[in-house]
């Protein structure tokens, strides 16, 4: 990717050393992606521990017992308490299979998890790239990579998804490698779900 990539090798230069790893709890990526959607890494960090404290232990037991009420005080929007509850029931009725993942393709855990209220296709990338570390997920809806890819290879002008789509059909099969620096680029700190 990075020999035929001169953006990419600088990129990758750049930020030597540092990698993606996944927390390995399924709930708790997915509760991470909701409480992420559509607000700031430093925003979603705050309201991240507010969830976590209200709950105790993250868990879809933990937050069934809590229900909307015992949520209210996280800083979670209605919508995403009532997502919260949704996935923590999915999870308790076995609707979502984590054990099955692993010999599952991409596509096909995109649409177990869409089966979530609250969870689409960029919280089921994100999913894929966070806690199975999917090597070729390209988050083509993610403002932060669009905003880098705008950036760093034409100018800071917009392009039309078909020319994003283009540009990453040459970082296949590692296109979730390249999103990871690309997202670097814009925040040193890598994100972690």
């Amino acid at each position: 990717m990075a020999d035929a990539d001169p953006v990419m090798a600088a990129l990758i230069g750049r930020y030597a050393g540092t990698g993606l790893c996944s927390r390995g709890d399924a709930f708790g990526t997915l509760a991470r992606s909701i409480v992420g959607q559509q607000i700031s890494v430093k925003a979603a960090d705050a309201v991240w521990a507010r969830f976590a404290a209200a709950v105790g232990t993250v868990s879809p037991a933990a937050v069934l017992a809590a229900g909307e009420a015992g949520l209210a005080s996280s800083g979670l929007s209605r919508r995403k308490i009532e997502y919260m509850v949704d996935l923590a029931g999915h999870f308790a009725a076995g609707r979502i299979r984590p054990e099955h993942w692993a010999d599952m393709a991409d596509e096909a855990v995109i649409a177990e998890l869409a089966a979530v209220r609250g969870i689409g296709r960029w919280t089921a990338e994100m999913f894929l790239i966070f806690n199975l570390l999917r090597p070729d997920v390209f988050p083509l809806d993610d403002l932060g990579l669009q905003r880098a890819i705008f950036d760093h290879y034409f100018g800071g002008e917009k392009q039309p998804r078909r020319v994003l789509a283009e540009l990453g059909e040459g970082w296949r099969p590692w296109r979730t490698v390249a999103t990871w620096y690309l997202w670097r680029s814009l925040d040193p700190l890598p994100v972690e779900y």
